[in-house]
């Protein structure tokens, strides 16, 4: 099986799954080859819920979208206009259906290979980084996210403990000025701010 950060072709089978997040309803279409089919996974959800919504600002991008959530969730939570970009294809898609099924329409998604076809500056930026990929896109996308944030931008994320969450804390401090606003579960979200 093809992982999901690959265009590979794996056998279509679309479900609908609903969530609550914040006391808000969403509705989601997921397939094979994206990343939390199921559902909405742990740890994308203590990031949602630990985000400050005042401190995102008016223009956002989900870096690394998948099918969606981080954005269509925030979109809809904020006034803030939204980018979702995303290397998977399938997920593209989806996110595109998704923004329809939950009536969002301060939103935009696009074909990006990390920050390849961005070229706006954000207010903030929110990641579940795909730690599969390996350490080099993982590091592009938090690293470099600082040439894509405003002057007083941030950077939301979250990653586990067991898959380094502790090194990246120290190797983000080198760039950032870093707060952890949450920790449960071996999950860490992280607060990056230029």
């Amino acid at each position: 099986m093809g992982q999901y950060f690959t265009n590979e072709k794996l056998p279509s089978n679309v479900k609908r799954i609903e969530c609550f997040v914040l006391g808000k309803k969403f509705v989601f279409l997921t397939d094979n080859g994206v990343f939390s089919k199921d559902g909405l996974d742990f740890g994308s959800r203590l990031l949602l819920e630990s985000i400050p919504l005042e401190e995102v600002g008016d223009k956002i991008l989900d870096m690394g979208c998948g099918y969606g959530v981080f954005g269509i969730v925030l979109a809809k939570l904020t006034s803030a206009y939204v980018d979702m970009v995303d290397v998977n294809l399938r997920a593209i898609h989806l996110a595109n259906k998704n923004i329809q099924e939950n009536h969002v329409d301060h939103i935009c998604v696009f074909e990006s290979n990390v920050y390849d076809q961005v070229q706006s500056k954000y207010s903030c930026i929110v990641t579940n980084p795909p730690i599969r990929a390996g350490k080099k896109v993982v590091y592009d996308i938090v690293m470099n996210a600082r040439n894509y944030l405003e002057k007083d931008g941030k950077l939301f994320l979250v990653v586990r403990k067991e898959q380094g969450a502790k090194s990246l804390i120290v190797d983000l401090k080198k760039i950032y000025t870093v707060e952890v606003l949450n920790k449960k579960k071996g999950f860490f979200i992280i607060k990056c701010m230029l």
